[in-house]
């Protein structure tokens, strides 16, 4: 079976800076085709940010004590949806936030960046804001992993702040080979096929 053969080829670990991608066969509608960046993978549990499902809404509609500030809201995963998260790509931003892999910084403290965004030190183009966040126990990621839930893929940059979210699946998995091209371009119900 193909999907077992790249399963045990795939040598990737879950920590910080890799993405979970989902496989064509995950059913969970919170996260059906969707790409999560870990930002926390640790023996109690792991964070991510779903980086490829965006809301009908912009931070400023979601968060008003914000600046008035145009830049879309991603959903970041079903797990507190009106905790407010974000990565920025400015190392030169002192706001407090954690590189979890070059080039890509999450979280730091909210009342610094709004008087950045205030001063226009910052820029929307550098940030990517989400309502919510996806969350494991100890555990239960490598378990997911285990039965095949998840790809994992190393990321960079402009994989992260990729502006096509809604091909953003197709993309990264077409960036993982053949094998995993083909699976991109499978239908959402495969039995369909």
């Amino acid at each position: 079976m193909i999907i077992k053969k790249m399963y045990h080829e795939n040598r990737i670990e879950p920590m910080p800076g890799v993405a979970l991608i989902a496989a064509g066969s995950l059913r969970d509608p919170n996260f059906i085709r969707t790409v999560i960046l870990l930002c926390e993978h640790t023996d109690e549990g792991s964070f991510g940010l779903v980086l490829n499902q965006t809301l009908p809404l912009k931070l400023s509609d979601g968060f008003k004590n914000l600046r008035d500030w145009d830049a879309p809201l991603f959903k970041g995963g079903p797990v507190q949806a009106g905790a407010l998260h974000f990565l920025h790509g400015n190392q030169n931003l002192e706001i407090g936030s954690r590189e979890i892999l070059p080039g890509v910084y999450w979280g730091g403290d909210f009342h610094a960046l709004n008087d950045l965004m205030a001063s226009s030190s910052a820029r929307p183009s550098q940030f990517r804001f989400f309502a919510g966040y996806s969350g494991w126990g100890s555990g239960q990621l490598q378990a997911e992993i285990d039965r095949q839930d998840w790809y994992l893929a190393r990321m960079h940059s402009g994989l992260v702040f990729c502006d096509d979210a809604d091909d953003h699946w197709r993309q990264i998995l077409r960036s993982m080979g053949s094998e995993y091209a083909m699976i991109s371009n499978l239908p959402v119900n495969a039995q369909l096929n």
